[in-house]
């Protein structure tokens, strides 16, 4: 699966139908329950972009808060400032959504923000410096501002560069290539 949203990646990203050794094929097997969890597990650290130490600390966070703890996990992985700027397409990835974050290039009610872990709250305003709008990297992004249809819960203003959190998101609309109960699984052994 290709979690860093380029087709230049396609060709390296590409598995080949048996696993490496020389030995022989016939003793694969079955892939165990734990390595199925630990493989979700591995994905969806990965599709958001996070360390072991930062997932964890949001499954802990999740498994304490009332309600159930995969869309509780779900809702506080989508109001990440790196996850939100992703969402309201200005940034091709959350990789360089992260990097736009932790550059500086954005004001959360006219504050600049350093941190792309920044859980954001309804009610904000996230904006693009004036400074940064001016950068080549957003006049790309702009120009496939218009197909893109942003998530329900943030008003978008792509000429902009800004947007509002309307709301909490919703556990649906968080990634749906991730299998946040075999997560739940993993970390509640």
């Amino acid at each position: 699966m290709n979690i860093y949203g380029s087709d230049k990646y396609d060709k390296i990203l590409q598995r080949k139908p048996y696993p490496p050794g020389k030995g022989p094929r016939v003793r694969l097997g079955r892939p165990s329950e734990y390595a199925k969890q630990l493989k979700d597990k591995q994905r969806a650290r990965d599709v958001y972009g996070l360390s072991e130490k930062q997932f964890y600390r949001i499954y802990k966070e999740a498994s304490n808060m009332q309600g159930q703890t995969g869309d509780t996990m779900k809702k506080l992985l989508e109001q990440r400032l790196d996850n939100a700027l992703y969402r309201a397409g200005f940034a091709r990835t959350r990789m360089e959504a992260r990097q736009i974050a932790a550059h500086g290039h954005v004001l959360i009610n006219d504050v600049r923000v350093t941190i792309p872990s920044y859980r954001l709250r309804p009610g904000q305003v996230v904006s693009v410096r004036e400074r940064s709008k001016k950068s080549p990297m957003f006049a790309e992004i702009l120009e496939g501002q218009d197909k893109y249809v942003s998530p329900a819960w943030m008003k978008v203003d792509a000429h902009g560069l800004r947007f509002e959190v309307l709301a909490v998101p919703a556990a649906e609309d968080a990634e749906q290539a991730v299998d946040v109960r075999q997560v739940v699984e993993f970390y509640s052994r």
